[in-house]
This record gives C-alpha cells, sequence and structure tokens, in this order.
C-alpha cells in the first residue's frame, strides 16, 4: 500500500499523550468511514484494517458477485466477468474482498482525511483537555510563566497546558518575569470555540484557603476547620477558624510559634496581612472578634437588619476601621453584619435629639445618592454626620472628601441659622 502523508501522521498521533491506543484506532476507522460514505455512498460493506503502532492501513470492500446484465448496485455488486479477472473459478452467489488503494480516493480526498483526522485528534485531546481541569477547579496549580503582557499572564504547565492568569486575578503587587514559577488555584475553565481556556487566580478567598490547607497540617487533616474567608488581595485578610477538638487551639495552630506557620502564606500573598480568628457563634463576641485589633466598648445588634453599633473608646476608633477602611469593611463580610462604629460620647440615638434633622430633609440640596451612601453606614440626621470626622467618613464611604466637606458645610448652616 502507498506511505502517504495521511500513514505518515500515525505515528505522531499514537504518541499523544492525551490519547489512548483504542480511541485512536476509533478515530481513525471513524474519519476513514466518513471518506468512504462520500466516495461509495455506503461503508456497510467496508472493512477497515489499521495498524497505528506500524503506520499501516488496509481497506477491504466486500462484493457479491451478480450477473453481468443484473448488476443494480456497482457498490454492493460485481459482475461474474469483473470478478473472474480476480479469481478464475469465482462463482455467481460468492462473496469477493477486494482492497481499495487510498489513492483510489483522490488525492483531494486524502488531504481532506488528513485535515479531519488533525482535526478530530485535537477535538479529543481539548475535550480531554476540559474534563481534567474541570476537575481540578477549586484546587492549587503551579505553572510557569510563559509570556507577559499588560492585560494577562499566560502560564505554561509541565505538560505544556496553556493556563491564563488575568490581571484582575493577580495580587497588586505581583510582579512576574519570564520562567517563574506561580501559585494559583484553578478557578474556571471555558470553552472559547473547540478551545479550553484555563483561568487561574491569586485573589480568590478560596486560594488562602488551599494554602492553609497545604501549609498547616491540621487543617489538612480536617482537625481545624475554616469556617470563612474574606480578603483585600495583597492588603488584609480575616480568616474564621474553629476548632471541635477542646484541645486543640485552632489561631495558635494557624499561627505558629512567631507566626511561623503563616509567614509562608503571608509571603505567597504579598504581604497581606493576615488575622486569624477564633469562630463563635456568638455573634457580639464573634464581632469584636472580628475587629481585631481594635478593643470593642459594646455592641448594640439589630438582628433584622442584620446592623450593629459598636461603641468604642476615642483611640480605638481608628483601629476598628483599619488603613483604608480595610478592617471595618472585612470584618463586616466575615459577621454578616453591616458594622457602624460609634466613638464613647457620641450620642448614639442621635434620631431621639430634639434639635436633630432628619438628613432626607436636606434632599433639594444634597443628592440622594449621597444620602443613601450616608445610610448605609447608619448614618441618617444631621447630627449623626457632623459628628463624625471627615477623614473617618472618607474611610466608610465611596464618597470623595469634597463631597463630603460640601454636605457638613450645609448642615452645619442648618444649625447656625
Amino acid at each position: 500500500m502507498e506511505n502517504l502523508a495521511l500513514i505518515d501522521s500515525f505515528s505522531e498521533f499514537k504518541d499523544d499523550k492525551l490519547i489512548d491506543r483504542v480511541t485512536l484506532m476509533a478515530i481513525l476507522e471513524d474519519v476513514f468511514r466518513n471518506a468512504l460514505k462520500k466516495k461509495y455512498g455506503s461503508d456497510d460493506n467496508f472493512d477497515i484494517i489499521i495498524n497505528p503502532d506500524k503506520g499501516d492501513m488496509e481497506i477491504w470492500r466486500r462484493r457479491v458477485i451478480v450477473a453481468d446484465e443484473d448488476l443494480d448496485f456497482e457498490n454492493e455488486e460485481i459482475t461474474l466477468t469483473e470478478a473472474r479477472k480476480i479469481e478464475a473459478d469465482f462463482e455467481i452467489g460468492e462473496e469477493v474482498s477486494e482492497e481499495v488503494k487510498l489513492i483510489d480516493l483522490g488525492r483531494r480526498a486524502i488531504l481532506a482525511l488528513r485535515q479531519n483526522l488533525i482535526s478530530k485528534i485535537h477535538e479529543h485531546d481539548n475535550t480531554n483537555l476540559y474534563k481534567q481541569f474541570k476537575d481540578l477547579i477549586g484546587d492549587i496549580y503551579t505553572a510557569e510563566v510563559h509570556h507577559v503582557r499588560p492585560r494577562v499572564v499566560i502560564l505554561v504547565d509541565d505538560e505544556g497546558n496553556e493556563i491564563v492568569l488575568p490581571k484582575e486575578k493577580q495580587i497588586p503587587s505581583d510582579f512576574f518575569r519570564k520562567g517563574d514559577n506561580v501559585r494559583g488555584i484553578i478557578e474556571s475553565v471555558e470553552l472559547k470555540g473547540n478551545k479550553p481556556q484555563i483561568i487561574m487566580s491569586r485573589t480568590s478567598e478560596k486560594f488562602l484557603e488551599k494554602l492553609f490547607e497545604q501549609e498547616i497540617p491540621e487543617v489538612f487533616d480536617g482537625l481545624i476547620t475554616i469556617k470563612k474567608v474574606v480578603r483585600t488581595p495583597g492588603e488584609k485578610a480575616k480568616v474564621a477558624v474553629d476548632s471541635y477538638d477542646d484541645r486543640i487551639d485552632p489561631v495558635g495552630a494557624c499561627v505558629g510559634m512567631k507566626g511561623s506557620r503563616i509567614h509562608g502564606i503571608v509571603r505567597e500573598l504579598g504581604n497581606e496581612n493576615i488575622d486569624v480568628i477564633n469562630y463563635t457563634s456568638n455573634i457580639q463576641l464573634f464581632i469584636t472578634r472580628a475587629l481585631s485589633p481594635a478593643k470593642v466598648s459594646s455592641i448594640k445588634i439589630n438582628e433584622e437588619a442584620k446592623r450593629a453599633d459598636v461603641f468604642l473608646k476615642l483611640e480605638e476608633v481608628s483601629k476598628a476601621i483599619g488603613r483604608g477602611g480595610h478592617n471595618i469593611k472585612l470584618a463586616g463580610l466575615l459577621t454578616g453584619y453591616e458594622l457602624d462604629v460609634i466613638r464613647e460620647g457620641d450620642v448614639a440615638g442621635a434620631t431621639a435629639d430634639e434639635d436633630d434633622v432628619e438628613l432626607t430633609e436636606f434632599s433639594d440640596e444634597i443628592e440622594e445618592w449621597i444620602i443613601e451612601e450616608f445610610a448605609k453606614i447608619g448614618l441618617d440626621t444631621a447630627k449623626s454626620i457632623l459628628k463624625h470626622d471627615v477623614e473617618d467618613l472618607v474611610r466608610r464611604t465611596d464618597l470623595e472628601e469634597e463631597t463630603i466637606l460640601d454636605v457638613m458645610k450645609i448642615l452645619k448652616e442648618e444649625f447656625d441659622s
């Protein structure tokens, strides 16, 4: 048989790491049967014998011998005259097997065959790759930087699979060079056309949780349970941990002597500040712990609204809020409560002050979205805002300093008049 380019390609396919021998045989047979259907109208009477190890293939067509004048189906029947050219003692009704040469299909068909074969092999590889990484979603994975682009870093693993680390999934302090090893979690696998796109993340809470599992044996063994993780990637994180064994101090076990156990995690996350907190179902105590390092004086909880007024001494307020407001924001996310920090000495129930004015009364001078922004942190009257520092309000809201100053000016005019 002619050793055409199609056959030459068998060896490169059989060595493919993602395809086994049985699957390769099935794909090859399927490709050739499709070609035979196009050429002869049917492939029912064809036998295909493939040896991918040697790069050999044979196609045999079976036809029934009929009288010369009775030939109706040329693909399935052969005349007695033609059959006896093959073997002189053939008789009507017998079956003739005749080899079909690849060259008989035509060179254009052969080129199409090769292209179809390559396409099906790649389709199979992509399907396997998709399934492989679907099973790895949520797991830590390591790959090497292959190419750094402005909005994405392209990574390649040991098997040559391409993994994408988008800019928004990178920690702000991350800086990568070609050849660097990068750790993250497989966050998702998306099909782009027929090719799977594997997305890695270093900003996910799941990444921090998995790092705890990797670095702290008690977490890996299940002796310590991670109840919840919240993060501002690269800045600060809070991890609530619990243990069903009273002999184990979950916080101490996670942090280690002088921070020895958690140090590797902190370094991996670009020196992200990690607070490890003992979980408790006592919400007052949980909020108190979540606001660490600030010392809370008292807490007033509104269960229905999922809000809490947290009272602190003046010197503790800045600690509770934290740099950039990260501490109070993460404490709120961790506990599930919206937290409003109130300095001791402030009028907690400002709405009860007869001289106070509802913020909504200023709707002709202050835009509604600004009023709503103050309401989010429990400030819905004029005096409740005026009792706070501008810097404090900037940290706790999404409002610009200039906007807050304008609002305060309007409110002060009300009480000065």
